[in-house]
């Protein structure tokens, strides 16, 4: 069995995808927490390339960068799609949802009180690429590329989960996102995840915004 170790904060944030992942796959993992007091003191903050968390370890094997840690597991597990062009395409998604998670995570530790409302206001323009995504694979009932889960699909269910949150009708427009959203949070290893007190009680954000 693999040696999965997470290392990062006592927050769901970067690696909430990676969990939902690992459960997913039938897969254990420990987890490694951050005090945040001992980050600031600079010792592990040295050997962490790049200076930050969250860090993967595998083994022997660490990994730094979420999407890098994404993109690995996907292509140890086979959820990195059927040929190059699926490949691709999980990829780009990937790379979209990052977009989209840069600009929570500013509205949520930058600009939380102040921009909330016109960030919900303009949400819609950034979700509706994935409901377009959605609709021409396979109308919709499936995932986001090609015809069977990739580690693309953990990220967007885990961001569309936390704007549910922040916004609890922002799907009301987008029926194949919050379709999307309940089949895949349906799937029995998601569910029992998503039901755990570890979940339950692992705040989103390290700052209580959500």
């Amino acid at each position: 069995m693999p040696d999965y170790t997470i290392i990062y904060f006592d927050v769901r944030g970067r690696m909430e995808m990676v969990r939902l992942l690992l459960s997913d796959q039938g897969q254990d993992w420990k987890e490694e927490v951050v005090v945040f007091d001992s980050w600031i003191q600079g010792d592990l903050k040295k050997k962490a390339v790049f200076g930050q968390l969250p860090a993967f370890r595998d083994g022997d094997f660490e990994l730094y960068q979420s999407n890098a840690i994404l993109r690995y597991l996907g292509r140890v597990h086979g959820l990195y799609g059927k040929n190059t062009k699926e490949a691709a395409l999980i990829d780009m998604v990937n790379d979209g949802v990052e977009d989209l998670r840069v600009k929570y995570l500013q509205l949520v530790y930058q600009n939380y009180d102040d921009g909330k409302a016109d960030y919900i206001e303009k949400l819609p323009n950034d979700l509706k690429a994935f409901e377009q995504l959605l609709t021409k694979n396979g109308g919709g009932k499936g995932f986001i590329v090609g015809d069977q889960i990739s580690f693309a699909d953990y990220n967007l269910l885990d961001i569309l989960m936390n704007h549910q949150v922040l916004a609890p009708n922002c799907l009301h427009d987008f029926p194949m996102l919050k379709a999307y959203v309940a089949r895949v949070s349906a799937r029995p290893k998601i569910k029992s995840f998503l039901e755990t007190d570890a979940h339950k009680k692992r705040p989103i954000n390290g700052n209580g915004k959500q």
